[in-house]
Parts: C-alpha cells; sequence; structure tokens
C-alpha cells in the first residue's frame, strides 16, 4: 500500500473526505467486483432520462481505493449513461492528480467496476418513465436525428474514437498475432506459448507474450519472472524485458502476492486484456504470442475480437479422446469468428523411457492428427512428454532456451522453423503483391 505522503492534495482529498460513500437503496444500476489486489469496490447507480442523477460507492479498500472510488462516482454524476461507460483509468488518475505508481490499478478497478454498474443499468432496462418519447426516425437508443451506423451519437465521446484509434495503431505495429488456445485444460497451452516466444525470439524476431489467463496466469513462473513488475511511463504501461527480443505482460505481475486470487467477472476480465493490447508499449514486434485459458469462454472471445483481423490459432490438444473431444469445440469456435486455425499441436504424445528407450503412450496416440484430418486443419506435430520440460518449467528457465537435444526439443523446434517459414513466405508474397498493386 502507497504511504499517503505520496498521494497529491487532491488524492488526499478525496480520500480523507470521499464524496458520494455510502449504498443507495433506490439505484437501477448496480456492480460489484474484487481486484487482484484483494480490495473489493461496490458501485450504484440512480439513473433518470438516461442520465447518472446519483451515485453511491463503498470499498474496503486503502486510501488510494476511497479516492479513485470517490473521483469515479463524482465523474459520472450529471452525465449521460454511455459517457460515464466510457469513463477510463487515465480520466481518474487525470482527475486525481496522478497517483503513485503502486496504486493506479485502483484507477483501472474504479473504472472497471463503473462501466459494470452502466452495463447492470443497461441490462436490466430503462423504465418506461424514464425513456424520452422517441421521434420519427430517430435512433432508439438516444432519439438523436442525427444517428446513423455511421455517424456517432451525441452521447458518444470523442474518446471512444481515440481509445480505439489507440488500439489500432498498437496491433498496426504487430506482424503476426498468434493465439494459443484450447478447449481443453492441462494440455500444455502456457508451455507451448512460452516455448515458441522463447524460439521465436531467438531465432532474432522481436516478440510479445501476452498472458490473458487471468485466473491462474502461469508464463511469470515459466520464465523466471515472478519477481517482476510493470510500470508506466509517457508511451503507456512498459512491459516485462526478458531480453532484447522478447517483452512479457501477465495478470501475475499485477497481483500483490501467488496466492492472492484474481475474483473477476467478464466486464473486468475484458477491460483488462483491452488495456493490454491497447496502453502496453509492444513497440514494433514480428510476433504477439497469446497464452489464452482453456475453453472458449470471455478471454478468448475478447482477444479474438480485440485483435481483429490477423489473428490467426495454434489449437494444442493432447492424444486422449477426452481431450479432442473439448478442443474440437475450440476449432469450430475459430471457425465461427472466421479466425485462420495455423494448425494443431499434439502435445504429451508418448513417453521415451530413458532406460530401454521404447515409447510409451500414457495418453493414447494419434488424437490430435485425427482430429486435424476430420477438420481439414494443418497437423503441426506431436511433442512427446520429457521430464526435462517440467523441471525447466519449474525452474523458471524455458527448455527452448537450453536448447535441450532431446525427442522434445527436437519436435518443438521443428514446429518453429516450420512456423518460420510459413510467415517467411507469406510476407514475401505480400511484398509481391504490393509491388504488383504500385
Amino acid at each position: 500500500m502507497a504511504s499517503r505522503s505520496n498521494f497529491s492534495s487532491t488524492a488526499l482529498d478525496h480520500a480523507r473526505n470521499p464524496r458520494n460513500l455510502g449504498a443507495l437503496g433506490d439505484s437501477n444500476g448496480h456492480a460489484r467486483i474484487a481486484g487482484p489486489c484483494g480490495d473489493t469496490m461496490e458501485f450504484w447507480l440512480q439513473v433518470r432520462a438516461d442520465r447518472v442523477h446519483r451515485a453511491g460507492f463503498l470499498t474496503d479498500g486503502c486510501g488510494a481505493s476511497t479516492a479513485c472510488c470517490s473521483v469515479a462516482t463524482t465523474l459520472a454524476v450529471g452525465k449521460p449513461v454511455e459517457e460515464v461507460y466510457v469513463i477510463e483509468s487515465e480520466d481518474i488518475l487525470t482527475a486525481l492528480d496522478g497517483l503513485p505508481e503502486e496504486s493506479r490499478h485502483c484507477a483501472v478497478l474504479a473504472a472497471s467496476t463503473l462501466r459494470a454498474a452502466c452495463e447492470d443499468f443497461l441490462k436490466s432496462g430503462r423504465r418506461q418513465d424514464d425513456r424520452p418519447a422517441a421521434k420519427p426516425g430517430s435512433c432508439a437508443r438516444c432519439q438523436a436525428d442525427s444517428s446513423s451506423p455511421e455517424t456517432p451519437s451525441q452521447h458518444e465521446s470523442d474518446k471512444v474514437t481515440a481509445a480505439q484509434h489507440r488500439l489500432e495503431e498498437r496491433l498496426c505495429r504487430i506482424k503476426h498475432k498468434i493465439l494459443v488456445l484450447s478447449g481443453k485444460g492441462g494440455v500444455g497451452k502456457s508451455t507451448v506459448a512460452a516455448n515458441l516466444a522463447v524460439s521465436l525470439a531467438r531465432a532474432g524476431k522481436k516478440v510479445g507474450l501476452l498472458d490473458i489467463d487471468v485466473h491462474g496466469p502461469s508464463i511469470p513462473r515459466l520464465l523466471g519472472l515472478t519477481d517482476r513488475h510493470v510500470t508506466g511511463s509517457e508511451d503507456g504501461l512498459q512491459p516485462v524485458r526478458v531480453d532484447d527480443n522478447l517483452s512479457v505482460i501477465s495478470v501475475g505481475f499485477l497481483v500483490p502476492g501467488a496466492d492472492a486470487p484474481v475474483i473477476w467477472r467478464g466486464p473486468m476480465k475484458h477491460n483488462a486484456i483491452r488495456q493490454f493490447l491497447r496502453d502496453v508499449a509492444w513497440g514494433r514486434l514480428d510476433f504477439l504470442v497469446v497464452d489464452s485459458p482453456p475453453g472458449t469462454g470471455d478471454e478468448p472471445l475478447s482477444v479474438v475480437q480485440l485483435c481483429g483481423a490477423g489473428a490467426e490459432a495454434l489449437i494444442v490438444t493432447t492424444p486422449q479422446d477426452l481431450a479432442v473431444a473439448d478442443v474440437r469445440r475450440c476449432v469450430s469456435f475459430c471457425r465461427k469468428l472466421s479466425v485462420p486455425v495455423l494448425g494443431i499441436l499434439e502435445n504429451m504424445s508418448g513417453l521415451t523411457c530413458p532406460e530401454c528407450g521404447k515409447k510409451v503412450n500414457l495418453f493414447k496416440a494419434g488424437g490430435g492428427r485425427a482430429l486435424a484430418q476430420e477438420t481439414q486443419v494443418p497437423f503441426l506435430g506431436e511433442i512427446p512428454l520429457d521430464p526435462q520440460i517440467v523441471t525447466s518449467g519449474d525452474s523458471g528457465a524455458p527448455f527452448a532456451q537450453a536448447e535441450v537435444q532431446t525427442p522434445a526439443g527436437a519436435a518443438f523446434a521443428e514446429l518453429v522453423q516450420a512456423m518460420l517459414n510459413e510467415r517467411r513466405d507469406s510476407d514475401s508474397s505480400s511484398q509481391k503483391q504490393r509491388r504488383t498493386l504500385v
């Protein structure tokens, strides 16, 4: 917790004399979110005629949490719900004249909780007596005559456009976006993502590794970065630098301790992923590797929608039928969202006995290859079980970094080389096409 002696006079005033403190009994918008630091924020909104008439909050957090809640609710009162919805952490920090670096996550939590309260109001439906009568030919949401799908309404803030432009600018600097996905947990997605990123960086590529597994971030441990933290600069959040070619961002860098749970619902997860993509100063990257949690829920959906066109999926499975059945859904997920599938990688594909050299198929064999044939996507290969992979992951030294001469090491090297060759051919084709067009 930051010392209040480091607070600005404005932040100190809001911490000591909070505005809008307390619950509202007649609210029609409500949200409660627990942040990764352990603080909980709860907001109430009373909306009349699509404007926030009153706002209230409670928090069990520190002085920074109180100050952020106080300012967030103050900024909300009197504004249309659509404008309140786009209040960002930067707006709260600006109104507070800044906060110490270690307390800025409180502004992120306050902005997310305020947005969730707006969503609660919008989803629950406006009362008829609160909604102005619609004018003929007007937009059903705000009744503005000039609204259309191409023209923003009067309630849509310029901040939305600026934020979207910032996101697009960040993404335009990334050549290839690889989403490591699976419909099944425990198949080794994080190990594959970490070693893929390390291998690409060792090949001389500029690589970003984004860990969006909110509830179980493994990347900091796999790369030996558990004691590192994210810092800020004028250009945005600074990722943790592993070396000149590899940068990493993970929710694990934001939690106060290894045993601290991240208790977030969908809106908070989406906001965090958006901030990682939009506000992190990745620079120009050849590859952004995204380690996604299992399934086809909030996190994979958010990163696919935010990355937009150009993202590709690398799907990881293990050989047994139980895993393949869930991974099949992941292939369908990608197709429904028009995400190209690079291919299916079969992990934990047999164990070579260190004594006799015989291969033992602990989880059966061939499930990944069969699924690739069934779904008509490329099969990227098999990575066998290897005790050295476990040891290197636990020690924070990826096996790809050590150039381990094992069947698993050789299989992974082939995967990376094939991916580099394919991307090189793709880049050459694109350059030829551009020259032809010119």
